[in-house]
């Protein structure tokens, strides 16, 4: 098969990564891609964002599945342009991906479907929005309806931290369009987990589940980012909760859309917490999550790219996927300042003098003449280790951390041993 995927972090990364080790690929292309891509595909310099520029690299690659990365894109309808050409997908559709670019429209699927989900209510108006907070009290969940890079939600512990989530959402606009509409939720107070399953329009297929920690500080402190770092399998699951999840989360959502006329094929993200009554929706993402992918792939041990191209063409009912009983780490190093203004620039050595059994995923990284490697994006590398238990993959992890010459790195020191 010839493939191409879409994106240039450190999700696309562990995807390429996957999907490299397949016997049945011929040729694999990432636009934009990184350097750590480039020792696995060919990287093409097409922005994620440049919808008829993809539609063309597809066309010349003469492509037989595209796998599409992050969500802007899908959002954007990059697989509604691909289908055009008879190009098969790996993602939903521009309607479809709505599950993701618009908190209101998931809340209002998952209510229709019958899906366990928080009260919630929504707004357009910030005064209406600040009385509604005011007369309900805290603690709160605010949410921007749209797209902010893992970025919008804010979990208020007191009325003024809501006041203020509204005001920089509704009024600032610091997530632009994006926070022109919110969802004020009810706060769940369960255990988070990331939970993933392959859809082709009428049947799911779970994957594993994972944890990620979206706080840029230890003991979940300081300001939400895009993920911090992540483990594999999420301690709470049980075969019976996979079960219920299944059951109560993602056959209800799946129906549901190809009912409305959306049929969603793609991978499916649902963040849950587990309460003493179950699971319960928090959002869906309409592609892999990112750390999560990184320390899920290190898990898998069946070849990624048929399921993949079996979700794509509509056809899951006879794949199935075998993972590792180990358990992953994955462990972010990011520039110093993120996720606000960064120092950018800071050069990378080491990478080749790993501990045997890490693995390193790029994300914002760039390679000057020479080969060098500098830290140009928030979030840089990811440093992913399996171990037989959750320690040992987290102690080899940190290890990899540890042989990093990068004066610029912050990380945080908790992964995998406290709670999100």
């Amino acid at each position: 098969m010839r493939v191409l995927v879409v994106g240039g972090g450190g999700r696309e990364h562990a995807l390429v990564w996957a999907i490299a080790a397949s016997p049945l690929v011929e040729r694999l292309c990432c636009a934009p891609g990184n350097p750590g891509i480039a020792a696995e595909a060919d990287c093409m310099p097409v922005a994620t964002g440049d919808v008829e520029g993809l539609a063309a690299l597809a066309r010349q690659e003469r492509a037989d599945l595209v796998v599409i990365g992050p969500e802007a894109p899908l959002a954007a309808g990059l697989a509604d342009r691909l289908r055009q050409d008879g190009i098969a997908v790996f993602g939903p559709s521009r309607a479809a991906a709505q599950l993701e670019s618009s908190k209101v429209f998931m809340k209002d699927l998952a209510r229709r479907a019958g899906i366990p989900t928080a009260g919630f209510a929504v707004f357009d108006d910030a005064g209406a929005a600040l009385a509604h907070i005011r007369a309900r009290g805290a603690p709160v969940v605010v949410k921007a309806d749209g797209l902010a890079a893992g970025k919008g939600v804010t979990v208020a512990v007191t009325v003024e931290d809501a006041e203020a989530a509204i005001h920089a959402a509704m009024i600032e606009r610091v997530f632009g369009e994006a926070g022109a509409r919110v969802v004020v939720e009810d706060c769940l107070f369960g255990e988070e987990v990331s939970a993933f399953a392959l859809a082709d329009g009428e049947r799911v297929l779970m994957l594993e589940t994972a944890q990620d920690y979206k706080r840029a500080g230890e003991g979940g402190t300081g300001p939400n980012t895009g993920g911090m770092g992540s483990h594999s399998p999420a301690p709470p699951i049980t075969p019976a909760l996979a079960t219920r999840i299944k059951r109560e989360i993602f056959l209800p959502a799946v129906q549901q859309m190809a009912a409305d006329g959306m049929p969603y094929q793609g991978v499916l993200f649902a963040g849950l917490t587990v309460e003493e009554d179950g699971p319960k929706l928090l959002e869906f993402n309409v592609r892999f999550g990112d750390p999560e992918t990184q320390a899920l792939m290190l898990r898998l041990r069946s070849d990624l790219l048929p399921a993949l191209a079996a979700a794509a063409e509509g056809n899951l009912a006879h794949i199935d996927l075998r993972w590792s009983a180990e358990a992953s780490v994955c462990v972010v190093m990011a520039n110093r300042g993120y996720p606000g203004p960064c120092e950018t620039g800071g050069r990378i050595t080491g990478l080749n003098r790993l501990p045997e059994g890490v693995t390193v995923f790029h994300a914002g990284t760039t390679a000057c003449t020479g080969g060098d490697i500098v830290a140009t994006g928030g979030r840089v590398l990811g440093i992913a280790a399996a171990g037989a238990t959750r320690a040992e993959a987290r102690a080899l992890a940190y290890r990899g951390v540890d042989a990093v010459d990068w004066p610029g790195a912050v990380c945080r020191q908790d992964i995998a041993q406290t709670g999100t």
